[in-house]
């Protein structure tokens, strides 16, 4: 008879265990850990860099002079400008440092703003469903259609009216960003609804008598979410890329405003043929190792969300405990690549006394 003692009873996680991204980091493995690993290292260096830029840059992003004079324009990296002056004479270092907080203020308001559309708008039309669903499905389809930085272009131009200043430049390129993605939070939501509104539990809410808008935010709501972390970490990279594309075709924000990546890469163009590479070399470095980052996160998180990879990995781990939990009468075998080695002992099967006969 086994004693209480000797059962052991299963620790539960810590709250650090359970955080979605260390729960995520836990449960990956081999190269699909090193990247989720590289992207949180490469997506949290630059979100330290947004915050801290006003402590990291040594100069101002639309400072043209010190103490000492002009900085002078297209001055080749040196101790006193470690990457260099562009042709408007402003400190390339320094603009990189802080478009980093432009680039993250961009994101958090389009990505922030879009989901909350997409999720509201998604959920009251796959839950109500009639004329409202089938309007709200063509305006999506049609907005889908379009390519996203052309819509990002007309919807700037739109909303700024050709200013280029902090609200008319950032902010438009934002909202803009915003329009392009909230038909994808819409679709997915609204499958979502359509999907959970069907099922028992919320049949039985229905019947107990429980509203609308209860049955909406308890039960379909917190169920039709799960996958808006993926979302998001795409999105995030998507609207680096969108900003970026925005700027470098002439829709960004004047250098007095802001600092903007894609606009300081159409205005490095000219150098490159001049032998002048770092005005454009900083800035694209930029953008490549900011949505590498997020996009690995992304991908990372995408895979361990796939059941067929979680079970891929729940039969690898359990192929070693064969051996640990295979079970045949009148004792314990351990069966391992050398085949079964476990051999009955004398004290499974006491002597019973009985004459053994060759």
């Amino acid at each position: 008879m086994t004693s209480t003692s000797d059962l052991t009873v299963p620790r539960k996680p810590g709250l650090f265990s359970r955080l979605p991204v260390i729960h995520q980091l836990r449960q990956s493995v081999g190269l699909q850990r090193g990247m989720l690993v590289a992207g949180l290292v490469i997506t949290g260096v630059f979100i330290l860099t947004a915050i801290f830029a006003p402590l990291l840059a040594p100069y101002g992003f639309s400072q043209l002079r010190d103490e000492s004079g002009r900085f002078g324009s297209q001055q080749p990296p040196s101790g006193e400008h470690l990457f260099g002056t562009t042709v408007g004479g402003y400190d390339v270092l320094s603009r990189v440092l802080w478009g980093a907080q432009t680039a993250i203020f961009v994101i958090v308001v389009a990505v922030v703003l879009s989901i909350f559309a997409g999720v509201v708008l998604g959920l009251v039309s796959g839950y109500f469903g009639g004329w409202l669903d089938r309007v709200l499905v063509v305006v999506s389809d049609a907005v889908y259609a379009f390519p996203s930085l052309l819509l990002a272009i007309v919807m700037s131009i739109v909303i700024s009216g050709g200013r280029s200043d902090l609200i008319g430049g950032v902010l438009a390129a934002a909202i803009s960003i915003t329009v392009v993605f909230i038909p994808q939070y819409f679709r997915v939501i609204r499958a979502e609804t359509v999907r959970i509104k069907a099922e028992a539990y919320v049949e039985s809410a229905r019947v107990l008598g429980a509203s609308n808008s209860r049955i909406m935010f308890r039960h379909v709501l917190r169920n039709a979410t799960r996958t808006l972390p993926l979302i998001f970490t795409l999105n995030a990279s998507e609207a680096i890329l969108t900003l970026a594309g925005l700027g470098f075709v002439g829709f960004g924000i004047e250098p007095t405003a802001a600092a903007e990546w894609g606009y300081d890469l159409n205005k490095a163009l000219s150098d490159v043929t001049s032998g002048i590479w770092w005005t454009s070399l900083f800035p694209g470095l930029a953008i490549v190792l900011v949505v590498l980052g997020i996009t690995l996160v992304g991908e990372s998180l995408n895979d361990l969300a796939d059941p067929r990879l979680r079970g891929r990995r729940r039969v690898a781990q359990a192929s070693g405990l064969v051996a640990e939990t295979s079970v045949v009468p009148g004792g314990t075998l351990v069966a391992g690549p050398g085949g079964l080695d476990g051999l009955e002992s004398n004290a499974t099967h006491p002597d019973t006394g009985l004459e053994t006969r060759p």
